[in-house]
This record gives structure tokens, C-alpha cells and sequence, in this order.
């Protein structure tokens, strides 16, 4: 079995605590807004989402968790946040996560150029022995075993970081503009912050074999 992964938003979500609450829709429960995904209504009365937090209108907020998406449709939480008639995909969630999984890899792309991103085992290895690492990243089928020594180096080096496994090879190749990565590590900065806040609410959609995924890689129910 995989160990499990660093929780990150115990860490991270503090940096955003002077922010005022925000309610979800949902539950009725009140949230940091690094905790939640906004969403707003289109003209023509369509749900959007915008994890950007950057459209126009009137903002509705849930928690970033498939859950609370798929209870706003069951309890059509958007129609009386909006106290109008809406327009809801059913995919929403999915949607979400495709939306907050472009986000994360875009992120991963800015720091790559910004050159706050190391990639292969033997460089992050020596990044954990040389300098400080915010965030380990490990593709999501890559050997329990490469992730262990990674993961006990960290300890022994920095006592411990993040680590943050739900992205296939493929996307972080892409991301991160080499071949076949299956580790990879961010430098501590403005970019590792903002992925931080961003995965932990990837975490809360992100399925695998249609499992919900825990602690950023570690599938529910995974022996």
C-alpha cells in the first residue's frame, strides 16, 4: 500500500485566515475561502464555475468536496442562493475538477519557467539534500517503493513536506515539459503556495478507478 501523502491544507490554508468566511450553499457551513469554489451565473442564468475567483457577479460558494456539488444539485442549492431560475449541468463536478486539474498544471508550467521545479528522482534526491523543498510531487502510478525513499529522505533532511500524487505521468510531462516524470518537486515561493491551496481542493474531486482519492493520491479503500 502507498503511504499516505502529506495533507497540505492544514499548512497552507492559514495564510489565507485574514480572508473573511464564506458559506456553502450546500451544508450551510462556513469556510475559509481557500476552502471553497465559486461559483457565478452566466447572463443567460448558466452555473459557472470559477475557481480563478475571477468572473464577474454575484458570487455562490461551496466546499471544495464532489459531495457538497452533487448535494447542491440534489437540494438545487443554486436556484435558491440565486432566488431564480438556473441553468445546471449534471457533470458539474466533473467539470470542476477539469477546471481545478488545469489550474494545478498550470501552476506546475509557471514554475517550471520560473525555474522553481525540479524533475527525476536524482534531482529532487539531490534538491532534499542540498536546499529547502515545499511540495514532492509523484505521479500517480509511479513505484511505491521511489516514493517511499523520497518521502523518508524529506523526513530525514527538512523533517518532512508536502507530497502530492494525483496527476498521471502524462499530465505532469506536459506540465513540466519533459519526458516521462514521475518525480518532480516544487521550490519554496509564491507558486508552491498557490499549488498548495490549489491541489487541496483538486483533492476533494479527483476520482481514481472511480475511487475518491485521499490525501492528494492515496485512494479510499486502497489495501
Amino acid at each position: 500500500m502507498t503511504a499516505p501523502a502529506t495533507r497540505i491544507r492544514n499548512a497552507t490554508t492559514t495564510a489565507a485566515s485574514g480572508s473573511r468566511q464564506r458559506r456553502c450553499i450546500a451544508s450551510g457551513r462556513r469556510f475559509d475561502p481557500a476552502q471553497l469554489v465559486r461559483f457565478v451565473l452566466s447572463p443567460d442564468g448558466a452555473v459557472l464555475a470559477d475557481v480563478g475567483g475571477r468572473l464577474p457577479g454575484r458570487g455562490m460558494w461551496l466546499e471544495a468536496r464532489r459531495e457538497a456539488v452533487e448535494l447542491a444539485l440534489s437540494k438545487q442549492s443554486f436556484a435558491r442562493a440565486a432566488k431564480r431560475q438556473v441553468q445546471v449541468e449534471p457533470d458539474l463536478a466533473d467539470r470542476v475538477e477539469g477546471l481545478l486539474a488545469g489550474r494545478c498544471l498550470e501552476g506546475l508550467g509557471l514554475a517550471r519557467r520560473a525555474g522553481q521545479a525540479v524533475t527525476g528522482f536524482e534531482r529532487v534526491r539531490v534538491a532534499l539534500q542540498t536546499s529547502e523543498v515545499a511540495i514532492l510531487l509523484a505521479a500517480a502510478d509511479a513505484a511505491a517503493d521511489g516514493r517511499r525513499k523520497l518521502t523518508a529522505l524529506a523526513r530525514a533532511m527538512i523533517g518532512g513536506c508536502p507530497e502530492v500524487a494525483l496527476f498521471s505521468r502524462s499530465e505532469l510531462s506536459l506540465a513540466l515539459g519533459r519526458e516521462n516524470v514521475v518525480h518532480a518537486a516544487l521550490l519554496p515561493g509564491g507558486l508552491a503556495d498557490r499549488l498548495a491551496l490549489d491541489v487541496d481542493r483538486l483533492a476533494g474531486f479527483r476520482l481514481w478507478d472511480g475511487r475518491m482519492c485521499n490525501d492528494f493520491g492515496t485512494q479510499s479503500g486502497a489495501q
